[in-house]
């Protein structure tokens, strides 16, 4: 009797851990007790989620013998993944070893950068000796006939490894959320890429353009027609919801501007990347190694000017700055030197709205600086030169003569212009109260709330070329260096079109605690004396504590 009544409460308490764990199968729930909230997913995301009605395959070329840094990073996948997969059950995800298995390694890593999945190089140390190992950072999001790439390590100028990886893990939930809205879209909005007055030619548009194709429907729009049929070519320009102007090089007539001004007061949203001063590189490519800068005369000053803002015709010189390759010696002999160049800013982001925040920094081409006028429009100054950075007039003489001079640091300042400025609020018409050289219909004085963003830089959106194929926006093949300019173009294009959930999803900051390595060097005795000392002491005081209780109570 005396057995039964002891193997009672086991068999009931086996039971019910048996009926907790089959009712945990069917149902379950998380409680984020986390300060940053890191393991709730943004309703943006949530959204996204939600629009799958069919099976969503992830596959993740995380998994084998990671490295410790991509180890972190495969777990950070891993727990988020499980957040989606909680909220949608069509969504499933495996981690894959793309090297598992592989006669050809070689031709395994050939194909996969074929795929445009680019490899990371990571340095390991065992046993004293030294080896690179490559490491695929990139999941594959499979939904229907369509696929979308995710790419799970961020660039990131000038910093190690483990920055990275953490800077990585705050991008994870946003680079999610935004393949599996790509995915999800059914109607797609239309942007119009102005054309007719020399602006950038495709190929140079192709990586941005082929990025903001995954969320809209794009085309190119000519200004040619106004001359001759002003209300029929607003009519058609209306029918696009935003209107990319990419550095145009010719002036604008009043028949297109008025045009233009008439398609923004009506709603129709506008980013300009406009050079004030021609001058680039090519420019110097002779000889003696110098060009001009002069204005461009683009006929906008007025029209942007009632917006509240202004391209001034200067150019910004900046000790925090980019850096182009010089070549010196003859054939065999030459050399390939990177050099700092003034004239292209390297701009961080302030992080005062979700277009810039947590973005990469960006690299301005010969920019020049723009004023915010006082007047009812809401402006937010999206990125400044940095305090080490001066204005430089026009016409002025550009010459690589200065790569051999010193820098006197005191000659660069004050510093801080606009270079990209978000304009807010409902738009009047710059001719407003003005004679009009051209009448359209129905013309409107005033309209609703709208926006436009203003670059001063219209090689901001120009990848290079290699072979004459286009590279990816933002990556300059002659440092290696890969800058956050496609980023922000697609985010301003998102914000400018109220797709704003998405962008907002980088305002989430995730507090990612790192150990102070000196601290750690000069303290290892005492935290292992505490973590592993003090635990078997306490078992051992724990156990002479308790033979000496049993000695009293059975002496």
């Amino acid at each position: 009797m005396k057995k039964r009544a002891t193997l009672k409460p086991v068999l009931l308490a086996l039971a019910g851990l048996l009926l907790a764990n089959l009712l945990s199968s069917f149902w379950h729930t998380r409680w984020d007790l986390t300060e940053d909230r890191r393991f709730t997913l943004a309703q943006p995301s949530l959204d996204a989620t939600d629009r799958f009605d069919g099976p969503v395959i992830v596959d993740v070329l995380l998994e084998g013998n990671l490295p410790s840094e991509f180890a972190r990073l495969q777990r950070e996948v891993r727990l988020l993944l499980e957040q989606f997969a909680d909220r949608n059950p069509n969504i499933k995800f495996d981690f894959v070893d793309p090297m598992d298995g592989a006669e050809n390694q070689a031709g395994v890593i050939q194909q996969l950068q074929g795929l445009g999945l680019k490899p990371a190089s990571v340095t390991t140390e065992e046993d004293g000796k030294v080896s690179q190992e490559l490491v695929f950072p990139w999941a594959m999001v499979n939904y229907g006939q369509r696929t979308e790439k995710v790419a799970l390590l961020r660039n990131q100028l000038g910093a190690n490894m483990e920055a990275r990886i953490n800077g990585s893990i705050q991008n994870l939930e946003y680079a999610f959320a935004d393949a599996f809205t790509k995915l999800g879209r059914d109607t797609r909005k239309r942007v119009a890429v102005l054309k007719g007055n020399g602006e950038l030619d495709d190929i140079f548009l192709a990586d941005y353009l082929t990025a903001l194709r995954d969320y809209y429907n794009i085309a190119p729009f000519t200004l040619d027609s106004v001359a001759t049929d002003p209300s029929g070519t607003l009519e058609q320009l209306a029918r696009f919801d935003a209107a990319l102007v990419a550095k145009p090089t010719e002036a604008f007539s009043e028949a297109e501007k008025l045009v233009l001004d008439q398609y923004l007061v009506r709603g129709g949203k506008m980013l300009w990347l406009v050079d004030a001063v021609a001058m680039d590189l090519d420019s110097l490519q002779n000889p003696d190694g110098q060009g001009m800068a002069l204005g461009r005369g683009l006929n906008l000053d007025d029209l942007l000017f009632r917006y509240g803002v202004r391209l001034n015709p200067n150019l910004v010189a900046d000790l925090v700055c980019g850096q182009i390759v010089l070549a010196t010696g003859d054939g065999n002999d030459s050399q390939y030197s990177p050099v700092p160049w003034v004239y292209d800013p390297m701009v961080f982001s302030p992080n005062n709205h979700p277009i810039n925040t947590n973005l990469e920094a960006l690299r301005f081409q010969f920019a020049g600086s723009i004023d915010t006028l006082a007047n009812a429009y809401r402006k937010t100054v999206l990125y400044r030169s940095s305090p080490r950075s001066r204005l430089e007039g026009t016409p002025k003489i550009v010459s690589f003569d200065i790569l051999g001079m010193e820098p006197d640091p005191s000659a660069f300042g004050p510093g801080n212009f606009p270079l990209a400025v978000l304009v807010e609020g409902p738009f009047q018409s710059a001719y407003r109260n003005r004679v009009r050289e051209v009448e359209l219909p129905g013309f409107m004085e005033s309209g609703t709330d709208n926006k436009l963003i203003v670059v001063s830089d219209g090689d901001l959106a120009a990848n290079q070329l290699r072979n004459g194929r286009p590279l990816e926006l933002g990556y300059d093949q002659w440092t290696n260096n890969f800058y956050g300019n496609k980023e922000f173009l697609v985010n301003a294009m998102n914000y400018l079109l109220e797709d704003t959930g998405l962008i907002n999803i980088r305002n989430k900051q995730v507090s990612i605690p790192l150990l102070d390595t000196a601290r750690v060097s000069e303290e290892k005795s005492r935290w292992q004396l505490l973590n592993i000392g003090l635990p078997l002491l306490l078992v051992l005081l724990a156990g002479l504590a308790f033979q000496v209780a049993r000695k009293r109570k059975y002496a």
